[in-house]
């Protein structure tokens, strides 16, 4: 079964570079020039992954990501002419799994498209579901339980908390955390862990006292889940 890929991109000449290599790749590709066009298709069918220009003439590419990933679980790789770090950080910190600036090189594009892809689809053999302390991970669902409560939680922010409830009371540092929840995403970096750290607290928070904190920071180390 063909792989469907959808462009979000205004610059023809671009998509059409794109959809060219793309086609003759074997992926179905679907272009829109707008964003809102885009996410008034997604409420019919889904894509196996996205490719969103962060420059859109109707909605920044940043926000029209945060829309997506609120309701569907889709890997998205950003386009941008912009080559700021902090644009980087941005992008990643909203849960996009690559970020490529312009110009890049179709091969380049095309070896982060099956990355990704391989990434996310990825499967492990099912396991029985982790009691842990307050925690419960039902690795086969993807859930993870806290008091009893399902935990909303992002594609990385669950990766992050299950790496943490498999291996209780260990120090990971930001590195060791990047290379087993990013794995080969060259372009992450540490501040994207601290910032999905922060709101895997704040949604544990939500759940039961903010006296109670189990990831600790370790100052110059990294975290832990902390589980007496």
């Amino acid at each position: 079964m063909m792989l469907s890929i959808w462009l979000v991109e205004d610059e023809a000449y671009i998509a059409d570079s794109l959809i060219y290599m793309l086609e003759k790749n074997h992926y179905q590709v679907r272009w829109f020039e707008r964003g809102e066009l885009m996410l008034k298709a997604l409420s019919t069918s889904q894509p196996n992954l996205m490719i969103l220009d962060v420059g859109l003439p109707d909605i920044i590419g940043f926000e029209l990501a945060k829309q997506v990933l609120l309701k569907y679980d889709i890997p998205i790789i950003f386009l941008t002419a912009r080559d700021d770090e902090i644009d980087r950080i941005i992008g990643l910190e909203i849960g996009a799994d690559d970020y490529i600036v312009k110009p890049f090189s179709l091969r380049e594009v095309l070896a982060r498209i099956k990355t990704v892809l391989r990434r996310f689809h990825k499967q492990s053999p099912p396991i029985a579901n982790i009691a842990l302390g307050p925690f419960m991970l039902n690795e086969e669902g993807s859930v993870i339980y806290y008091y009893n409560e399902r935990l909303s939680l992002t594609r990385y922010e669950y990766s992050l908390l299950k790496t943490m409830i498999k291996a209780p009371n260990r120090i990971f540092s930001r590195k060791q955390l990047l290379d087993i929840v990013w794995q080969d995403n060259l372009s992450s970096m540490e501040r994207t862990v601290d910032t999905h750290i922060k709101t895997i607290r704040q949604k544990l928070t939500m759940v039961y006292s903010a006296d109670e904190q189990p990831i600790q920071t370790h100052h110059g180390l990294g975290y832990s889940l902390k589980i007496d």
